[in-house]
C-alpha cells in the first residue's frame, strides 16, 4: 500500500509533468507532428494541424484547471492542519506594519505638550 505522502507526491510530480509537456509543445513541433500525422494517417496537413491544436489547447485548459483544484485542496489541507499560506501571511504582516505606524503616531502626539487655554 502506497503511503499518502508517496502518493501525492507523485501526483504532483505527473500534474507538473503533463502542464509542462502541453506548455512546451511549440508551433514548430505542432507543425512536425501534423506532417508525421498526415503521411501516416492519410489525413490533410491542415486537418491534422488543427486536430493537435484542438488537442493541446485541451490539455492546457485541463492542465490548468488541475492546478487549480489541486492547490485548492492543499490549501485545504494546510488549513486542516493549522498551517498558514504565504499570501496569508503577507496580509497579516501588512495589517502588523498598519496598527505599529498608528501606535507611533499615537504615542508621538500624546508626548507633545497640550496647548494651553487662555481666557
Amino acid at each position: 500500500m502506497d503511503e499518502p505522502d508517496s502518493t501525492a507526491r507523485d501526483f504532483a510530480e505527473r500534474l507538473g509533468l503533463a502542464a509542462v509537456g502541453a506548455v512546451a509543445l511549440t508551433a514548430e513541433r505542432i507543425d512536425e507532428l501534423a506532417g508525421e500525422l498526415a503521411e501516416r494517417g492519410g489525413m490533410q496537413r491542415d486537418e491534422a494541424r488543427r486536430v493537435i491544436e484542438d488537442t493541446v489547447t485541451r490539455w492546457r485548459g485541463d492542465a490548468t484547471r488541475l492546478t487549480s483544484r489541486a492547490s485548492q485542496g492543499m490549501q485545504g489541507i494546510f488549513s486542516q492542519l493549522g498551517l498558514v499560506v504565504r499570501d496569508e501571511m503577507e496580509e497579516l504582516e501588512l495589517r502588523l506594519a498598519q496598527v505599529e505606524h498608528r501606535l507611533r503616531l499615537l504615542e508621538a502626539a500624546s508626548e507633545q505638550p497640550l496647548p494651553s487655554v487662555q481666557d
